[in-house]
């Protein structure tokens, strides 16, 4: 009877992945924006510890150049200036604190005299799960893009890449993610780029097996189980303790 209900819940379960049950929907990659249709995504991006911000301010030699590393408290510290709040501010709105800072020990002209970059991104992430060689979070810079995120993940030999699915997770019940499907394999072999789109912090990429694959992998995880038993019977009996009391030939 045991044996009976783990093939009816194999067999469900191949049945499933063969329907290809995803809660995609076309219409969803409008929510996403194409990387054509921005020119710098990353004037928005919002500092946060460990993010690090190099200082350009060539009139001012005690903090040009300076590389910081946004501490735990939010701050950035410099020995003319004193602290500075740095964490939910975007590279600009930085600048333009320290440049008030600034005038007050120093005389400043033009229109921007002084300049926030980022030198590393540390705060920020989307992530690429499934059959990838490179799983897990991947760092957020404000101009990653669908293909440029799967090209540094490489799926493997048992991705299904005509069926990617991007997604865009919702903290609102009321509001449903935002899922849609991209076919790796077109936009690499073709160059059909029709929905390489901009990821923003927290998307989802998923790789999912193949259908051969994915019945591999779904009766792996069933007979695991009982070839991990076999294996533990096998070790047991072979054991001399086991052979001397009387158990082995």
């Amino acid at each position: 009877m045991h044996i009976r209900t783990e093939t009816v819940a194999i067999l469900s379960l191949i049945s499933f992945i063969l329907t290809g049950c995803y809660s995609s929907n076309p219409k969803d990659i409008e929510a996403f924006t194409k990387p054509q249709n921005v020119n710098v995504s990353t004037d928005e991006y919002i500092l946060q510890p460990p993010d690090e911000i190099e200082i350009h301010c060539s009139k001012v030699p005690e903090v040009d150049l300076q590389v910081q590393q946004i501490r735990p408290d939010g701050k950035v510290s410099f020995e003319s200036l004193g602290e500075i709040d740095a964490a939910g501010k975007t590279p600009k709105q930085l600048a333009n604190t320290m440049r008030a800072k600034i005038l007050e020990l120093y005389k400043l002209s033009g229109d921007n005299p002084i300049d926030v970059r980022i030198t590393v991104y540390r705060s920020k992430f989307y992530y690429v799960i499934g059959q990838v060689t490179h799983p897990g979070p991947q760092i957020y810079t404000g101009r990653d893009t669908v293909l440029n995120a799967l090209s540094l993940a490489v799926p493997t030999v048992l991705a299904w890449e005509q069926r990617v699915q991007v997604v865009r997770p919702s903290s609102d019940k009321s509001v449903k993610p935002k899922i849609f499907e991209v076919n790796f394999d077109r936009m690499t072999a073709h160059g059909d780029t029709s929905k390489n789109v901009l990821l923003e912090e927290g998307d989802i990429l998923y790789v999912p097996p193949t259908i051969l694959a994915g019945i591999a992998l779904v009766i792996e995880e069933f007979t695991r189980p009982i070839t991990s038993t076999f294996s533990t019977v096998n070790v047991v009996y072979g054991t001399p303790a086991y052979r001397e009391a009387g158990g082995g030939i």
